[in-house]
This record gives C-alpha cells, sequence and structure tokens, in this order.
C-alpha cells in the first residue's frame, strides 16, 4: 500500500479541506490529485481497499473519493468500514451506470455517486456543495428533548437511552434534530436534503431514505414499527406520534 500525502499537520492547513482518493487507476488518481489541490484541497492518496479504511482511520480526511472497482476488497466494502468510525463525506466513483450498484453505494453509506468519465469541473463542484453543508443549523431550542424513551441533547449532539449512549453519525443526528425542531409536521426528502445537507445538494433524494435506514437501526426501530420516525406515504418523514 502506498499513500502519498499533502496533510494537514498541527493546524498547517487548517482552512484545506482533506481529501482521500481511492483509486486504483493511479494517473486518474494523479489528474485529480492536480485538479483538487489547484482549488486549494489537501490530498491524500491510496490504491486499494485496506489503504483507504486505514488512511480514513488515520488521517480523518473531511471527504473521501472511493472507487467502486478496488483490489483488496471492494469500494462498497471500504465505504461500510470507513462508516463504523468515520462521518466523512463520501463520493463513490465507478465506471458502472446500473441502478443496483447505486443503491448499493448509498446502502453502504456513500453521499453520493459519480460516473466515470466525469469533468473535473463537475467533481469539483459536487465537492464543494458537499463541504458548505451546514454543520449545525442554528435552531434556537438547545435544551434537551425526550422522544418515547430517548432523551436528545441538542446542545451536546447526544443521544441517550436511560444510561446509554447512542452513537450517531452528524447526518443522522442532524436528520434527527431536523425533525424534532418541526415535531407534528411531515417534511419532504427536498426539505430534509435542504435542512441537512444543504440547498446547493444536488445529488440522489434517495440518500435521505438510506440516512433514515441507518438512524432507524440505531435508535432501535424499524420501518414496520417506526416508534421514532415515521414514514409519511407520499411525502417524506416525520417524527412518530407519541
Amino acid at each position: 500500500m502506498k499513500i502519498m500525502t499533502a496533510e494537514r499537520e498541527n493546524g498547517a492547513v487548517p482552512e484545506a479541506a482533506l481529501v482521500l482518493i481511492v483509486d486504483d487507476e493511479r494517473p486518474l488518481v494523479g489528474v485529480i490529485a492536480s485538479h483538487l489541490e489547484r482549488e486549494g484541497f489537501a490530498v491524500l492518496e491510496a490504491y486499494d481497499g485496506p489503504g483507504a479504511v486505514e488512511a480514513a482511520e488515520h488521517h480523518r480526511p473531511d471527504l473521501i473519493l472511493l472507487d467502486i472497482g478496488l483490489p483488496g476488497f471492494d469500494g462498497i466494502e471500504a465505504c461500510r468500514q470507513i462508516r463504523e468510525f468515520s462521518d466523512a463525506y463520501i463520493v463513490m466513483l465507478t465506471a458502472r451506470d446500473e441502478e443496483a450498484d447505486k443503491v448499493e453505494a448509498l446502502t453502504a453509506g456513500a453521499d453520493d455517486y459519480v460516473v466515470k468519465p466525469f469533468s473535473a469541473r463537475e467533481l469539483i463542484a459536487r465537492l464543494q456543495a458537499m463541504l458548505r453543508r451546514p454543520r449545525t443549523d442554528g435552531r434556537e431550542v438547545v435544551a434537551p428533548v425526550w422522544l418515547r424513551d430517548l432523551r436528545v441533547d441538542l446542545a451536546g449532539r447526544l443521544v441517550h437511552r436511560g444510561h446509554h449512549d447512542i452513537a450517531l453519525t452528524r447526518t443522522e443526528f442532524e436528520l434527527l434534530a431536523t425533525l424534532l425542531a418541526r415535531r407534528g409536521t411531515a417534511l419532504t426528502r427536498r426539505q430534509l436534503l435542504d435542512a441537512v445537507w444543504g440547498s446547493e445538494w444536488f445529488g440522489d433524494e434517495q440518500v435521505v431514505d438510506v440516512h433514515v435506514g441507518h438512524l432507524r437501526r440505531k435508535l432501535g426501530d424499524d420501518a414496520a414499527r417506526q416508534r421514532y420516525v415515521r414514514t409519511v406515504r407520499g411525502v417524506g418523514y416525520a417524527i412518530a406520534r407519541p
């Protein structure tokens, strides 16, 4: 495994987003890296599945470009493993444009999906839109709220059941907080995308369904019971009624 880094050290590049590029086509990696560096990004490179996971865990990038067809293990498996410890934005790169591949990538935890060949301008625009996503939504209510047996600490961005913490990713917590802020209202996927992903997001709306599924699983819920988040047919999602 070889990892070439232009990494941040002790805040040396505090404003530069760190991007991990993972693809076994090294010339392509070099081209993408040079375009990103010209736009002010810091860049890491890896060339296989294990290298992607190791680099993501060690260097904690802000965003990961992850090819599906990787040696070692594929990008889907790498994405699943990375999602165990990282909430970095993940964009899957693939030469295939099949619906099943897209669904699999999103289900594994990817935020977006780009089909090769793609233009550097389009890719950079997508990455910049992702990084402009709001980290917090500025809601005024910061006191903890209750959702059945869950205590949601909006200020600390924590969810508790009894004495146990429930670990949510940034995206999962922001989905839950957004729904709680509009308790009693059904929000469309587009409204949730605007609130959580940002109004400039132009990826697939299906990403909302995937992250709601992950949120439900972590809360100990599912689409059949819907104790915490309910599906509003033909609209989107809402907090479940007491």
